[in-house]
């Protein structure tokens, strides 16, 4: 047996892809997702091979195509010259 044409359990999905159920449910019904299929009368599944190709598909995260938004701020915080002016 191929384990590629494995099916793999909801849960077992959202471990692979590292995705809560909640998310693969959204991008799943917007169409982003590998559509599930019906292994019983109350059971669903992913095939791993579709799994597997979703993932490839996803764009790799690195220096050059991300960019630093705002370099040393925190959210939520003032930089830290407002915060003296303001106390004076």
């Amino acid at each position: 047996m191929d384990l590629r044409e494995r099916i793999v359990r909801p849960a077992e999905a959202s471990v692979i892809t590292a995705r809560s159920l909640a998310s693969i449910w959204r991008d799943e019904q917007a169409g982003r997702f590998p559509k599930r299929i019906r292994i019983g009368e109350n059971a669903v599944g992913y095939k791993l091979s579709d799994l597997q190709a979703w993932l490839d598909s996803r764009e790799v995260v690195n220096q050059e195509n991300t960019k630093v938004v705002a370099p040393g701020a925190k959210r939520g915080r003032k930089p830290v010259q407002a915060r003296e002016a303001g106390a004076e």
